[in-house]
C-alpha cells in the first residue's frame, strides 16, 4: 500500500518506519530542509512515561493563577482575539475535575508505555544512539507541601505498576552527586527510575536514515497546500511540489493539524502551547546533572545530553507565534544555575522555541478519522516523543490491518463527539 505521511517530526518519522517495517511504499513530505527542525527540535529530551498525566487536574485553576504571578512564571497567557484559543481553555477548564483526570491519564499511560516498549525493542535491534542516558528524571520539591502533596500521584503510580522512589536530601544526591552543592534548596524528590533521556533531534534524524534504508521516501522543502476528497476518500494531497496520490494518509503535523482539517469539516480540539528551551554547554562534567531533574516549583526540566545540559520549560499561550521573548531565557538561565550553579556556561547558551500541540484533556489523537484512508497522529503535547515509537506502530498496525497491541478506543478523534 501506497501511504503519505505528512510531517517529519519525530511523530511522523516515527509512523513512517513502522510503515516501512510493515512493507508499505511510504512517502514523507515535509516543508522544513529535514527532519525534526521544529517542534521536535529542542525539546527538554525526555522520555518520560511516568510522568504522563494531563495538565488539567483538580486544583490546576487556582494553581495557574498563582503561576502566573511568580516572577519566574512557569505559565504565561498572551489573550488573543482567537476563538479557538478560547475554546479551548474552557475544554481544558472542563477537565480539571477528578473524574475527567482520571480517565485522561487511563488513557494516556498505556500508550506512553507502551512506546517505551518499543523504544527498547528499536534499540535492541538496530542499535539506534542518540545520546541517550536510562537513569530515569528526578522531581525536586522546594517545600514540605510539595512533597506532602505527591500522596495522589504515587497512587496513581502504584495503581499502574510505575517504578518509583521517594527521596530525601541524601538519597537525591547519590543518584545526581552535583546537587550536593545546593541540596539545601531542595527537601526531597520524586524519583522514577524507568525513565529515559537523550536528544530528541538525533534520534529523529537517525530513525529517518534508517526508514530511508527501508525504502522510505523524503520530500523535504515541500508545503502542504490542501487535503483533498473526492468519492468520500482523501484522493489526493495538494503541495508547492505538485499533487500527491496515495492509499492511506497520516497527517502528523502537530499544531497545524487542526488548519489542514477544517476545510474537510473535521474539527480537533488541538492548540500550540509554546514551549522555550536553552542549551548550555558542559564546563564541569562533575557540577551536571547525570539524568532529567523536574524542578516542580518552576515546572522546568534539566537533563545532560552528551557535552550539553538542555533547559526546558514555560506553558505559553501565544497562538502560532514564534517570537522568542527574553523573560522566558531568564526563567531557564535562573532555574539552571540555581541547581547546577558550576555546570555550564549560560552565556554561550543557544535560545531555541517550539509550538507544543495539545489536547484540552492531554491525551494525543491518534488512529481513523470518518473519512476512511485518513489517519491521524497529532496532539501529543509535551510527550511527544515519550509517544511517538508507540504512536508509530499503532498507526502502522491499523494501516496494515492488523488489531494494535493496546486499544485505542480512547484515543482517537470519536472521543471528543461529532
Amino acid at each position: 500500500m501506497r501511504v503519505l505521511v505528512l510531517g517529519s517530526g519525530v511523530i511522523g518519522t516515527s509512523a513512517a518506519y513502522y510503515l516501512a517495517r510493515a512493507g508499505h511504499e511510504v512517502v514523507v513530505v515535509e516543508r522544513q530542509e529535514g527532519p525534526a527542525l521544529e517542534t521536535s527540535f529542542g525539546n527538554a529530551g525526555e522520555v518520560s512515561p511516568g510522568y504522563s498525566a494531563p495538565w488539567a487536574g483538580p486544583g490546576i485553576p487556582v494553581k495557574a493563577i498563582k503561576w502566573m504571578l511568580m516572577r519566574h512564571s512557569p505559565l504565561v497567557i498572551w489573550p488573543l482575539l482567537d476563538p479557538a484559543m478560547w475554546r479551548w481553555g474552557a475544554a481544558m477548564l472542563a477537565n480539571c475535575t477528578e473524574r475527567a483526570y482520571n480517565l485522561n491519564k487511563s488513557r494516556m499511560v498505556p500508550i506512553a508505555e507502551y512506546s517505551r516498549d518499543c523504544m527498547k525493542v528499536l534499540r535492541a535491534e538496530t542499535g539506534i544512539a542518540y545520546d541517550e542516558r536510562m537513569q530515569g528524571t528526578l522531581q525536586l520539591f522546594r517545600t514540605q507541601k510539595q512533597l506532602d502533596g505527591i500522596g495522589k500521584d504515587v497512587e496513581v503510580l502504584k495503581s499502574y505498576g510505575v517504578p518509583y522512589e521517594v527521596l530525601d536530601r541524601d538519597g537525591f544526591c547519590r543518584v545526581e552527586p552535583a546537587l550536593k552543592l545546593t541540596q539545601q534548596k531542595f527537601v526531597g524528590a520524586l524519583r522514577l527510575p524507568g525513565d529515559e533521556t537523550g536528544d530528541c533531534f538525533l534520534f529523529t534524524n537517525r530513525l529517518a536514515e534508517m526508514a530511508l534504508g527501508l525504502g522510505v521516501s523524503f520530500r523535504f522543502g515541500t508545503a502542504i497546500r490542501a487535503l483533498v476528497r473526492e468519492g468520500g476518500r482523501i484522493a489526493r494531497v495538494e503541495t508547492s511540489a505538485g499533487p500527491l496520490a496515495a492509499d492511506a494518509v497520516v497527517l502528523a503535523l502537530g499544531s497545524f493539524s487542526p488548519q489542514m482539517l477544517a476545510p474537510l469539516g473535521l474539527r480537533i480540539p488541538v492548540y500550540p502551547v509554546k514551549g522555550y528551551s536553552i542549551t548550555v554547554p558542559i564546563t564541569d562534567a562533575s557540577g551536571a546533572p547525570e539524568s532529567t531533574i523536574m524542578d516542580e516549583t518552576h515546572k522546568v526540566a534539566v537533563t545532560r545530553l552528551g557535552d550539553r545540559i538542555r533547559v526546558g520549560g514555560t506553558a505559553e499561550l501565544a497562538g502560532y507565534s514564534l517570537a522568542l521573548r527574553e523573560p522566558r531565557r531568564k526563567t531557564l538561565e535562573h532555574v539552571v544555575t540555581d541547581l547546577f550553579p558550576r555546570g555550564g556556561d549560560v552565556s554561550r547558551a543557544t535560545f531555541w522555541c517550539g509550538l507544543r500541540p495539545m489536547t484540552p484533556d492531554g491525551t494525543p489523537i491518534v488512529g481513523p478519522t470518518p473519512i476512511p484512508n485518513l489517519y491521524l497522529s497529532t496532539g501529543h503535547g509535551t510527550l511527544g516523543w515519550t509517544m511517538a515509537a508507540g504512536s508509530g506502530r499503532v498507526i502502522a498496525d491499523l494501516i496494515s490491518g492488523r488489531t494494535p497491541e493496546i486499544p485505542i478506543d480512547g484515543l482517537t478523534m470519536a472521543r471528543y463527539g461529532r
